[in-house]
């Protein structure tokens, strides 16, 4: 495959800096104001109507219904933030966008942290050679991480023994400007990388579970996909649940008094 990439130079204009003025300093403009009896008595009716408002405001924040807000996601329930990215699959550039998998299939979208590591591979090659399975369970897998796509590619291109993926079985996503890591709560900002957070969403576009592991630990793919199932089998069931370690074909539990003592009376 050839591809031509080309560059932009960016030119900075020079920083233009106030100059400084010859009005008073704002501590002196202060002294000067609490000078006045007026002005002295309009702080403090101020004052008190900034701490009433704070005070209703602290009030009304006070709620125990259990819904997340629009600056808290993603938080599972939610829909999951849209993207548009590119990505390398099959040794070529593509685009992704996490809405068009709706109404039509389920997506692992998983974060790692850099290409050429050392624990990345491991989990990414591991989600490739199961992806047959997350097929039959109508299910996309999709890796996320910071570097560009030319660092896809050549990591793509390079043999597994000798730190490389070889060709993978689904698209490695670049987040150059590091939004889409950050819209999914999982952006160290200070190292310019993503944890290992991993997203099960559904057909509807909603994310129905999470997991965030620090640097150096792994995932499990028999846990996804154990999750995975479990989370099908609740929503073409919608009137049972799955205990600890459910498995198919193993018993799931009615949620209600009558209906969860027949499960536990059979464990």
């Amino acid at each position: 495959m050839a591809s031509v990439a080309s560059s932009t130079t960016l030119i900075s204009s020079p920083r233009v800096f106030p100059a400084k003025s010859s009005l008073p300093s704002p501590s002196v403009s202060f002294l000067r104001t609490l000078s006045s009896p007026s002005a002295s008595a309009s702080l403090r009716s101020g004052f008190a109507r900034r701490s009433s408002l704070s005070s209703i405001r602290s009030n009304s924040r006070r709620s125990f219904a259990v819904k997340a807000q629009a600056d808290d996601l993603p938080l599972v329930g939610n829909k999951a933030p849209d993207f548009e990215a590119e990505a390398v699959f099959d040794q070529e550039f593509i685009k992704v966008k996490l809405s068009d998998y709706i109404g039509k299939k389920y997506v692992i979208l998983f974060f790692y942290p850099l290409d050429f590591t050392f624990v990345c591979p491991t989990e990414i090659t591991a989600f490739s050679d199961r992806h047959a399975e997350f097929e039959k369970l109508n299910t996309e897998v999709l890796g996320v991480s910071v570097d560009s796509v030319f660092s896809h590619l050549a990591w793509v291109q390079t043999d597994r023994k000798s730190g490389g993926l070889g060709d993978l079985n689904y698209p490695l996503i670049s987040d150059v400007t590091k939004s889409i890591s950050k819209s999914f709560g999982v952006l160290i900002h200070d190292q310019g990388i993503a944890l290992r957070g991993l997203f099960i969403i559904d057909k509807e576009g909603v994310i129905q579970h999470s997991t965030i592991n620090n640097l150096g630990i792994g995932r499990s793919v028999d846990e996804t996909m154990r999750t995975l199932q479990a989370l099908q089998y609740i929503q073409e069931n919608p009137d049972e649940v799955c205990p600890a370690g459910w498995k198919p074909g193993e018993k799931s539990m009615k949620p209600d008094p009558k209906g969860s003592k027949e499960y536990f009376s059979a464990i």
